[in-house]
Order: C-alpha cells, then sequence, then structure tokens
C-alpha cells in the first residue's frame, strides 16, 4: 500500500524534516538526528507529535502520515514498540476529538503493515476504540471470518483473542447508527459475543461470568431475537446453571408464556435489575409460545390462543398479523371457524429429534428425484 509521505525525501532527511517541523511548533526536539538510528529518531518523534496533532493545519495529515510511512519501512523487531506508542497517542488523544484524522492513521498502518504481522493486533483494537468513540465502527473491516482468519495469522494468546473479540462487541452495541444499520450491527454483536464465549473451555468458563451475563441479557432484550437455544450449548452460560439468569433464558428457549408469569410473580426486582421490561418480554414469550403450539399442531382454535397466550378475543387476529411479520410463523385465520391454520412454524429448539426429522425429508426428497429420472430416463428410451 503506498502511504502519504510528508516530503519525498531519504528516511534520515525525511526524519531532520519532521523534527524540525515540530521544533517549530514547539515541541522539545532537537532539529539533528539522533546517532541510534531511524528507530531512535520515531521513539523521539511520536513522543513529540502531540504539538502536532494540537494543530489544526493543512500539515498535520501530512506530517502524521510521513510518520507512518517511516514506521513501515522499519524492521518489524524495531517496530512493535514503537507502533505501539503511536497507538496508545492516537486513542487517548483528545477522546472524541479529530477521530477521523486519527482513524485514517491508524487504517494507513494497519493496511500498510504485512497481513500476518503479530502487532497488527494492536493497531486493530486501536482502530477499534477510535472507532467506538465516533460511532464509526462501519468504517473499519468487522467481518467475522476475516476477525477470524486475523486471529489465527497473528497467533494471538487466548487472552489477546478475548480482549480484541470484547473490544469488538462492546463497540458494536455502541455503534449509533440509522435503523437498518443498527440491526445489522446488533447481529454482528450477537455473533461476536457468541464467538467470545464459544473460545472460553471448562477450565476457564467462570472467568466469562459478566460476558455470559450480557450475552443473556442482550439477548433477552432483542425483539428480533427469538432463537437461544445455542447459547446454552456455550460453556461460560452452562457455568451459571442454578442462578435465576440461566433459570430465565431457559424460559424463553423452550418453556410456555405461563412459566414466564410464574417466574416474574416471583422475582420482579430481579427482572427490573437486569434493565429488561417486562411488557416486552411478555410479547417476545407470546410468540415464542405460539411457535411451539404451531409447530405441534396444523390447527388452532382461538379460544386456546387467549388461554395459552392471555390475550382477549379481539387480540386475536392483530397478534396472528404481528406474528407473521415476524416470519418465525406462516400461518392464516380462518375466522368462520374460529382457528388459526398452520402452514409453517420455525422451532425454537434444534435439537436430535428436529435433525432426524430434516433427515427424514431430505431422504424422500432424494427418492422422489430418483423416481423422476427413471420416469424420464423411461420416456426417453420409448422414444
Amino acid at each position: 500500500m503506498s502511504v502519504p509521505a510528508f516530503i519525498d525525501v531519504s528516511e534520515e532527511d525525511q526524519a531532520a524534516e519532521l523534527r524540525a517541523c515540530l521544533k517549530s511548533k514547539g515541541a522539545e526536539l532537537s532539529e539533528e538526528n539522533s546517532e541510534g538510528g531511524l528507530h531512535i529518531d520515531l521513539a523521539q518523534i511520536i513522543e513529540a507529535c502531540d504539538v502536532c496533532l494540537k494543530e489544526d493545519d493543512k500539515d498535520v495529515e501530512s506530517i502524521m502520515n510521513s510518520v507512518v510511512s517511516l514506521l513501515l519501512i522499519l524492521e518489524p523487531d524495531k517496530q512493535e514498540a514503537l507502533i505501539e506508542s503511536l497507538c496508545e497517542k492516537l486513542v487517548k488523544f483528545r477522546e472524541g476529538e479529530r477521530p477521523s484524522l486519527r482513524l485514517q492513521l491508524l487504517s494507513n498502518l494497519f493496511h500498510g503493515m504485512d497481513k500476518s504481522t503479530p502487532v497488527r493486533y494492536t493497531v486493530y483494537c486501536a482502530l477499534i476504540k477510535v472507532a467506538a468513540t465516533c460511532s464509526a465502527i462501519v468504517y473499519i473491516p468487522t467481518d467475522l471470518d476475516q476477525v477470524r482468519k486475523w486471529i489465527t495469522d497473528w497467533n494471538l494468546s487466548t487472552e489477546k483473542k478475548h480482549i480484541l473479540l470484547r473490544l469488538l462487541y462492546e463497540a458494536l452495541v455502541d455503534c449509533k447508527k440509522s435503523d437498518d444499520e443498527a440491526d445489522t450491527l446488533s447481529d454482528d454483536a450477537a455473533k461476536v459475543m457468541v464467538e467470545l464465549l464459544g473460545s472460553y473451555t471448562d477450565d476457564n468458563a467462570s472467568q466469562a461470568r459478566l460476558d455470559a451475563h450480557k450475552c443473556i441479557v442482550r439477548a433477552l432484550k432483542d425483539p428480533k431475537t427469538f432463537l437461544l437455544d445455542h447459547l446454552l450449548a456455550l460453556k461460560p452460560i452452562k457455568f451459571l446453571e442454578g442462578e435465576l439468569i440461566h433459570d430465565l433464558l431457559t424460559i424463553f428457549v423452550s418453556a410456555k408464556l405461563s412459566s414466564y408469569v410464574k417466574f416474574y410473580q416471583n422475582n420482579k426486582d430481579f427482572i427490573d435489575s437486569l434493565g429488561l421490561s417486562h411488557e416486552q418480554n411478555m410479547e417476545k414469550m407470546r410468540l415464542l409460545t405460539f411457535m411451539g403450539m404451531a409447530v405441534e399442531n396444523k390447527e388452532i382454535s382461538f379460544d386456546t390462543m387467549q388461554q395459552e397466550l392471555q390475550i382477549g378475543a379481539e387480540d386475536v387476529e392483530a397478534f396472528v398479523i404481528d406474528a407473521v411479520k415476524s416470519k418465525m410463523v406462516y400461518c392464516k385465520i380462518d375466522q368462520t371457524q374460529k382457528k388459526v391454520v398452520v402452514i409453517h412454524s420455525t422451532h425454537r429448539t434444534f435439537g436430535k429429534q428436529q435433525w432426524q426429522q430434516l433427515y427424514d425429508i431430505l431422504n424422500s426428497w432424494k427418492m422422489n428425484l430418483n423416481k423422476v429420472k427413471s420416469s424420464l430416463q423411461s420416456i426417453s428410451a420409448e422414444a
């Protein structure tokens, strides 16, 4: 990648020009290059570059890009400490000020480095931190498949992997964007959190207690998240078994509305302490309960719906319309016979029984296709 430079001269002369420029802006820095080599010069320049960042003139971007370009030509063993120092300055510098410049500089540095260089981890974390301060996470690469590849390429320790994923999750959650972008970011955040929790083992699952708690609360709070059974398999969430938060999650995974109502009556303060809305919980549990009913029954009477979902006769139609809008259930209303005819419903849990059903369906399709193939071959032979 070609990075814009402050001036097109040799590295030594460029360092000298940077020194002179920073000194003219008030930095306590000698104009003469050090005798220790370019990396020593850069260490001193980076230490003094605050005066440049404080300036609001046209030279700032070129000066800082020049620093980045010099960093990129250093030997790898001399880069790490200097890159960490620059990243720390760019992250901490007057939080909230000049975020676009800081993001651009970090992006230039990140994309200018060799893809497998471990210190790219430091730059990427700095990118996330700066983006999080200005709701700009959509402008940096966050695709989970790509992040997984980087984690492997950089040969990150378990601790660094957890730090990176946790930073990314928080940035995605906190980013303020339009409704469409918010939905995408919310989905991405959920995937990152599952990735984070899935990276824990039986030995260290207890260390992710807070993350597991956040994951459950956010999943329950999200009005568009209905399938939660995969969370129960995550080791940090298994570690919470026996606690109220785990009991609540289990209710949303497989129990009926009546179970939630009973839980709420006994643990109202706990629900409130989680920041969850009882009314929203009721709405979600009604839909989840209806999904379970629709899987087991192809026809459901209005009376049964009123009883199981705790709604009035006048609310049945509106509920069914909302259920269909969620795309979790496909059905139609039979007003004459006061019933709902189910066309399809998503399973709340997908276990061995569901896999067997899927296998049977696919196997049946295969047999039917073979029959069609044989029939076509017979017709072709006769012709």
